[in-house]
């Protein structure tokens, strides 16, 4: 069964190189890139061969710079001018990457995947460029993110004109993802979540940083013709109705999931087989142990 279409990644790419000219807004990327790093540093070992694997901007570079876990760390990305000064680089698509098998120690990826359209495939392709216990560790935007902006349009759309228009990327789950990563291969797979609040004077800063990440609607099930102005008003008056604070600010939520798994390798740790228990859980508990259907 093919893999369906979601996103047009050649709109993505007109879009991100937009962003790029206008002055793209880092804060979000920033704070995954540093909470990247932190993360990193937590693992003691040596990557001799890393990636930074789709990425838009150098905020992973200057995070990651003199680690002293990490030798070399090659940029890919799919829009060479998002590489400018990034060397080592590479301009590769995310969803057909040109490492060879075994090829990496780590591939990091910032903000990215969420928009390929064969996820699973990706990450069946990053589980074979990595060496046995390399490593995979990656934000993605996640299903939660911009749950205000959806609703307010959902409600706009329907009241203007009568349907709704996808508008908001259908971005995967946590769960999903964890499911993925074990899916593709990837041995102790670990997920979370870190969901970032950010205030705005109206939700139309919000469609303007939007704008400039490059994350405007690249959805291939888009309406294609102009929004109507009365719609994007009435979008705006639903969100500041139900998702402004007292003092007149409005909330839109980002939500980062976390992902890391290895490649995996016999020196990993591996769970017990059943029945090879050294120790009863009665004995560590300090308690009697009594058959199940015995009443206490």
């Amino acid at each position: 069964m093919s893999q369906p279409i979601v996103f047009d990644r050649a709109l993505l790419r007109r879009r991100q190189a937009r962003a790029a000219r206008l002055g793209p807004e880092p804060f979000l990327l920033e704070r995954a890139a540093e909470d990247l790093a932190e993360r990193l540093a937590t693992i003691k070992r040596r990557f001799e061969r890393a990636v930074d694997l789709g990425t838009p901007t150098d905020a992973v570079a200057r995070a990651l710079a003199g680690h002293p876990g990490i030798g070399t760390l090659m940029a890919a990305a799919p829009l060479a001018a998002g590489l400018a000064g990034r060397a080592p680089a590479v301009v590769a698509d995310e969803e057909a990457l040109p490492f060879g098998h075994g090829a990496l120690d780590l591939v990091v990826s910032a903000l990215a995947l969420q928009l390929v359209n064969d996820l699973p495939g990706a990450f069946a392709q990053i589980r074979r460029a990595l060496r046995p216990d390399g490593l995979f560790l990656a934000a993605l935007v996640g299903g939660g993110s911009l749950a205000e902006l959806r609703e307010a349009f959902t409600v706009a759309e329907s009241e203007t004109t009568g349907g709704i228009s996808p508008r908001v990327a259908p971005f995967a789950d946590v769960r999903d993802l964890g499911g993925l990563l074990q899916r593709a291969g990837f041995a102790l797979p670990v997920t979370d979540v870190d969901r970032v609040v950010v205030r705005y004077s109206s939700p139309f800063g919000l469609m303007a940083d939007l704008r400039r990440m490059g994350a405007g609607n690249a959805l291939v099930e888009r309406r294609r013709t102009p929004l109507r102005r009365a719609t994007l008003l009435r979008a705006a008056e639903v969100y500041a109705e139900r998702f402004s604070d007292p003092d007149g600010r409005v909330r839109a939520t980002f939500e980062i999931v976390w992902l890391s798994g290895w490649a995996p390798d016999e020196s990993q740790q591996k769970p017990l087989r059943p029945g090879s228990a050294r120790m009863r859980l009665a004995d560590a508990l300090g308690t009697s142990e009594r058959p199940a259907d015995e009443t206490p």
